[in-house]
């Protein structure tokens, strides 16, 4: 009965079988995941592009939206933010994002390749006020008086961060690299470098096997063949 009257007081110009199904599929999928965004939801908040299957979830900021690009199957679990500067965030294909991570892109451009992923907590700065030279801090303090050190981010594929992690600006993590939890990264790691510690970069702690990137190909050849 709902759907009728809505059909109903719709310009006569639209197709009400149209209006009446996209409108089931709507409410078909809010009730099937009423903690995210359907997909008519994330096309209205005007991303620059936007995949199959992404999942954000209600409680996420979003600030810069038409700035942002999500690739397909990737998700954004609550009380994250994205915050675009004007080179904006680009976000592969199954990316996760975890509870509270924050992408800060006011000073450069934060990539985050397919399959890359950050843990609840995670932090990503493009721009950090270096403090050591005497100059003074924070965004309200006229920018004279400041010297701020800004750089772009990037996680290669299969890239991963640890709960709790604070990755600063100008840092690559390399293809496949891993960060522990609670580290501060302030220097590129390397390729299947695992580190972890309260250093500048984190200690080099092992190295990851590479057989993801056999399982990255059957991965999307499953994934293509659900497409298709």
């Amino acid at each position: 009965m709902e759907v009728q009257q809505w059909c109903r007081s719709t310009d006569s110009g639209l197709q009400p079988a149209k209006i009446a199904q996209d409108v089931r599929s709507a409410k078909t999928q809010f009730m099937e995941d009423p903690m995210n965004f359907t997909s008519e939801e994330l096309e209205e908040l005007g991303f620059a592009s936007i995949g199959r299957n992404v999942r954000v979830h209600r409680s996420a900021l979003i600030y810069g939206a038409d700035r942002v690009s999500i690739g397909d199957y990737s998700r954004i679990d609550c009380f994250s933010m994205l915050s675009a500067g004007a080179d904006g965030i680009a976000i592969g294909q199954n990316v996760h994002l975890g509870a509270g991570a924050y992408l800060f892109g006011g000073g450069g451009r934060i990539e985050l390749e397919d399959f890359s992923g950050l843990s609840s907590r995670v932090v990503i700065y493009t721009a950090s006020d270096d403090y050591t030279d005497g100059y003074m801090t924070n965004p309200t303090v006229p920018a004279e008086f400041r010297k701020v050190e800004s750089g772009a981010v990037r996680l290669s594929r299969h890239a991963i961060v640890g709960a709790g992690s604070v990755i600063l600006p100008g840092v690559t993590l390399a293809t496949g690299a891993a960060v522990g939890a609670m580290t501060c990264v302030r220097r590129d790691v390397e390729e299947f470098a695992i580190v972890a510690g309260r250093s500048s970069v984190g200690k080099v702690v092992g190295e990851r096997k590479r057989l993801l990137l056999e399982f990255e190909l059957q991965c999307r050849d499953q994934l293509d063949s659900r497409a298709a």
